[in-house]
């Protein structure tokens, strides 16, 4: 088998990443469950992201998404299940999908040849990721994969995205950062949710935030500034190639060439999709 030069698992996956990601953001799930009562949005992203797991309670969903505050979780689960059980929510979750890929990327691209294209690399890559220790991925693994190309694609991104997040996770513990650690010194290197958007989403309190940056200046992490300090910035690319290596079994099993150029279709519908407002424009950065 081929190596892969540096970081083109890496590279993929923040141009694949983003298409089942936008789900989140974006208003179809949204409106696809507001039927069923299921309008607060956190409850919106806890339903639709959780819904694979099947009718789980706040423990799993606190374990396995890592960073939401307890309390948060356990506001909404397991009683949005009583609103809309997850069967009907993973039918929610393709018409939101089919809904957003046809607004953000544009009739042409949904049916074209590159998208057939697009989504067979994907599916591809996914058959080699693996379900041990990656609860996430593994229930998505179980479900069936969709006829149409665009929503093979997006399935397929939502798998290699849960399998990067749970390394992710794993690698985190074996660094030991709890949740607020790693969103914060995630931030601080200037990747990810802002600030702002991560304490209105996940749960946390200013003071929360503000407990976790003392633990980390404690640990030479963080300088009074809020900054990584270099010892920081170093854990922070420690982490992620750590993650490159657990992740590195779909980018393998795809080759160089898939790979490049699964990277070069996903980065031009990531693209066309950033620019039709796919995300917030205050929800990523240090603001």
């Amino acid at each position: 088998m081929t190596s892969l030069p540096a970081r083109a698992g890496r590279r993929c996956h923040n141009v694949v990443n983003p298409l089942h990601s936008a789900i989140y953001f974006t208003p179809d799930l949204a409106r696809e469950l507001a039927p069923y009562g299921i309008e607060d949005p956190a409850a919106v992203y806890f339903a639709g992201r959780a819904a694979p797991l099947g009718r789980v309670g706040p423990g799993a969903v606190t374990a396995a998404f890592y960073n939401f505050s307890p309390d948060l979780v356990a506001r909404h689960l397991p009683g949005v299940w009583e609103s809309a059980p997850p069967e009907a929510v993973l039918e929610a979750r393709l018409r939101a999908a089919d809904s957003m890929l046809r607004r953000l990327l544009g009739e042409e691209a949904v049916g074209s040849a590159e998208m057939a294209e697009a989504a067979e690399l994907a599916l591809r890559a996914a058959e080699a990721c693996t379900r041990p220790g990656r609860p996430l991925y593994a229930s998505l693994a179980d479900l069936p994969v969709p006829d149409a190309p665009h929503l093979a694609l997006w399935h397929a991104a939502s798998m290699l995205r849960e399998h990067r997040g749970d390394a992710h996770v794993a690698v985190l513990l074996h660094a030991g950062l709890d949740p607020l650690e790693a969103l914060v010194s995630h931030t601080a290197g200037g990747r990810g949710m802002s600030p702002a958007w991560v304490l209105s989403t996940r749960g946390w309190g200013r003071r929360d935030w503000e407990e976790a940056q003392e633990r980390l200046r404690g640990r030479g992490l963080l300088d009074g500034g809020g900054e990584l300090t270099g010892a920081g910035a170093a854990l922070r690319e420690e982490l992620e190639e750590e993650t490159d290596r657990l992740d590195s079994a779909p980018y393998e099993h795809l080759g160089a060439a898939g790979t490049e150029r699964l990277t070069e279709l996903c980065r031009g519908y990531t693209t066309a999709a950033l620019g039709a407002g796919a995300f917030p424009a205050d929800a990523f950065g240090k603001g």
